[in-house]
């Protein structure tokens, strides 16, 4: 049977992107983060799993204002990337998982949560860069899955169900009769405001305890309501619910192996956890 080997969260601005084609990883500006990355590429080399279930949301490329589902999962054999508009460089198409992306969407479907299935999807930045930072120019060898969560046109989803979501995601992955390794990756933030009166807010004190409680206290933060958490963590700091949908997916006991918190990037606290699931 399939298992779900750890989950990684970590924040995916656009900006790093620009440093990677730029190639600024050893910049004192972005040596800090990028230096970050250096356990977890190790850890994915011994564990080498299969497949990767992307949780992020997308911004702008594949749903917009009109159209935005709370829920999506993509079932395609290949997600094309394209840039959204920040001038990003394109990579090649990734590899979809069908198998694994229909045993997502029948388990979910049948636990109530009301999805959008897609056969075709493009894929932004959001799941692009944390695929590159993790896998450097190595992006094809895992398959992916990707499953976009709301967190731009309210009303959003609760962080309880996020949380639930991602223990959906586990309980369908645990029941995949495959013999694969399965990764979890939750993308976005941490605390960050891009926009309005609080344009550059960051939550320094707030970010440290939401990681520090997300390993062994996750419904600590299911407690916030969400407009509890733009006030804590910023507009855009509420991609943390895409942190707390992968580690709803671990299932058994959970160990922090490494993490690394770094401000700022592009006006972002940007932070990385690899939890391993027992």
């Amino acid at each position: 049977m399939a298992r779900i080997v750890g989950a990684i969260t970590t924040s995916h601005v656009p900006a790093i992107g620009r440093a990677i084609a730029r190639s600024l990883q050893q910049d004192p500006y972005w040596k800090p983060f990028f230096d970050g990355f250096i356990p977890v590429r190790k850890w994915l080399k011994q564990v080498k799993p299969d497949v990767a279930i992307v949780l992020y949301n997308d911004h702008g490329l594949n749903f917009f204002l009109d159209k935005m589902p709370t829920f999506a999962v993509g079932a395609a054999a290949q997600y094309h990337n394209a840039d959204e508009g920040w001038g990003l460089p394109t990579l090649a198409p990734f590899t979809g998982d069908q198998d694994l992306s229909w045993q997502l969407i029948e388990t979910l479907v049948d636990e109530e949560f009301d999805i959008t299935t897609c056969q075709e999807m493009l894929v932004d930045h959001a799941f692009t860069l944390p695929i590159e930072l993790l896998w450097p120019g190595q992006q094809r060898h895992v398959r992916t899955v990707p499953v976009c969560i709301n967190t731009v046109q309210f009303p959003l989803p609760s962080a309880a169900r996020c949380f639930k979501l991602g223990q959906a995601i586990g309980r369908a992955v645990e029941a995949w009769d495959a013999d694969e390794r399965v990764v979890v990756i939750g993308t976005g933030g941490l605390s960050h405001q891009l926009d309005g009166k609080r344009a550059g807010f960051i939550n320094k004190e707030f970010d440290l305890m939401f990681m520090d409680k997300l390993p062994t206290d996750p419904l600590w933060a299911t407690r916030y309501s969400i407009l509890d958490l733009v006030e804590l963590a910023g507009t855009q700091g509420v991609e943390l619910l895409m942190w707390l949908a992968a580690r709803g997916a671990l299932l058994g006991e959970v160990s922090t192996l490494h993490s690394n918190y770094h401000i700022p990037i592009s006006n972002t606290a940007s932070g990385l956890m690899l939890m391993e699931n027992a």
